[in-house]
């Protein structure tokens, strides 16, 4: 598994030898609002961190981004196709209800069936209630990131036939075994949480009450946090990292993660059919300059697709298109477009950093005679336009949403996945037969060998341009301690509290 995490990992660090203090309520600021909270249909921060303080999957990952435990304890056998699953005595959802094998059964037999943007891609043969408290997955092969897929928030545990109601009637006032219930929620806006009473780690949440209050500009958030309107934010702009950091009743959360900023190219798009045109664009950006210039020393360069933090990441190895001109130049003039043309760069307005990046990006194709107008667009209308593939090319990141490579190299690859190589339609048989090898070969060198392969494709044919991997930055006011994000970049909430309780 991955090793993420890092220095300042929580915020209010100072408290770690304190007790938590139960009650309060906490006002966490985001830039979107959560639209959606049908675990199997979701992908997108926005809903995805909204929907794991209500759902839990079997297993889980920590701060380290190693695979845990969660609702219930497991074994495997040594052939690797046989999982038993003992769920955690006194387990019940947030109705008070016991869960049951049954729930398990029906909550992973619904994914299954949905399919949705992170299906169950392992060889499934069978789950089955194997005894008053267990559940046995049984598989046809080894499938090597099977428990990392399974941690996944979509593979969360409801009540079995949605509790006796219609699915939609289910997904809008949701009973999971997370630690929050919702409360009330406004699709295009706060989405309010309360403690659930039933949970089963004693003593928490230890917060009373959970908003998430929309604030559609990076820079909004800020200065709410500082003014003390926000208990906590989602998103630090990098240019603002040290004045977070260093201001009066404010603290800074950096984390490692997941995540990789990239340019996306629409394949379906002639211009971008053309690998030349592709690999002209690469070279003629100064991505080392480009993460100086707009992360502010709190992000890493992007050689690779995969983040150093996730298991066979070949960010040390892969050879990519380094920044030259020249070279550049002589690219496109291979191309079916010597003499340039003109394209859209889409991206989403309220993210101050990618309106610098796009800035850049145009400046530096207008050298080798392409012609970039910007279009930046709210960020519901952004995701809508990319997820019809009405774009040309795009600023965007990557997310893995668990610790093995499997899940990101599949999302940006697979051109019969869910996103058809995320929304690029990038296809490349060699890649998709190495992605098989890869899901059934144990971890060791043949499997990293895979990966460093298909990364060195990918830094090859760039139907993306991985940029750089961005810290997790968020914040906090200093009055809120416990504050552990994940990888993925998650916020614990289960573990937040609020020195002197009510605000």
């Amino acid at each position: 598994s991955a090793c993420a995490g890092g220095a300042d990992s929580a915020a209010g660090g100072s408290a770690a030898s304190e007790t938590p203090v139960r009650g309060g309520a906490l006002e966490f600021g985001r830039v979107a609002a959560v639209t959606d909270l049908d675990l199997n249909q979701q992908i997108t921060a926005n809903n995805a961190f909204a929907i794991d303080k209500i759902f839990e999957p079997l297993v889980s990952f920590d701060a380290e981004g190693r695979i845990v435990p969660w609702l219930a304890e497991y074994e495997a056998s040594a052939d690797g196709l046989t999982y038993v699953f003992a769920l955690r005595d006194g387990l019940a959802f947030s109705n008070g209800a016991e869960v049951t094998p049954a729930d398990v059964v029906f909550s992973l037999e619904r994914h299954i069936e949905v399919g949705g943007p992170l299906p169950l891609e392992a060889p499934i043969a069978s789950i089955a209630a194997s005894g008053d408290r267990e559940v046995t997955i049984t598989l046809s092969e080894r499938y090597t990131p099977f428990l990392s897929e399974l941690a996944s928030f979509s593979n969360g545990v409801f009540p079995e036939n949605f509790g006796g109601v219609s699915e939609e009637e289910f997904f809008q006032n949701p009973v999971g075994t997370g630690p929050f219930v919702v409360e009330s929620w406004d699709p295009n806006g706060d989405l309010a949480f309360v403690r659930n009473e039933h949970y089963w780690q004693e003593g928490k949440p230890y917060l009373d009450s959970l908003v998430y209050k929309l604030v559609a500009d990076d820079t909004q958030l800020q200065q709410q946090l500082s003014a003390g309107q926000l208990d906590a934010i989602d998103d630090v702009p990098a240019a603002n990292a040290d004045q977070i950091d260093t201001g009066n009743g404010t603290a800074l959360s950096r984390t490692s993660g997941w995540s990789t900023e990239q340019i996306f190219f629409n394949t379906e798009r002639e211009q971008f059919a053309d690998v030349h045109v592709r690999r002209a664009i690469a070279l003629a950006l100064d991505r080392e300059g480009i993460t100086q210039a707009t992360t502010f020393g709190t992000a890493e360069v992007a050689n690779a697709l995969l983040p150093p933090t996730i298991t066979d990441s070949a960010n040390d190895t892969v050879e990519p298109l380094d920044f030259d001109v020249e070279a550049a130049r002589a690219e496109l003039a291979k191309s079916r477009y010597p003499d340039g043309f003109s394209v859209t760069l889409l991206l989403a307005s309220g993210d101050s950093q990618r309106a610098q990046i796009a800035q850049i990006v145009q400046e530096s194709l207008a050298q080798i005679g392409i012609d970039v107008e910007i279009e930046q667009l709210d960020i519901a209308v952004f995701r809508e336009r990319f997820f019809a593939y009405d774009y040309d090319f795009m600023l965007n990141s990557g997310q893995s949403d668990a610790p093995d490579p499997n899940g990101f190299i599949t999302f940006q690859a697979d051109p019969e996945g869910f996103s058809k190589s995320y929304w690029t339609h990038y296809a490349n048989d060699g890649v998709t037969e190495l992605m098989r090898e890869g899901r059934t070969t144990p971890e060791g060198d043949d499997r990293t060998e895979i990966y460093r392969e298909i990364q060195q494709t990918l830094a090859d044919e760039v139907p993306y341009i991985p940029l750089f991997f961005p810290a997790n930055l968020k914040a906090t006011r200093d009055d809120v301690h416990g504050f552990t994000v994940l990888p993925n970049g998650s916020v614990q909430f289960a573990d937040v509290w609020v020195s002197g309780g009510a605000r």
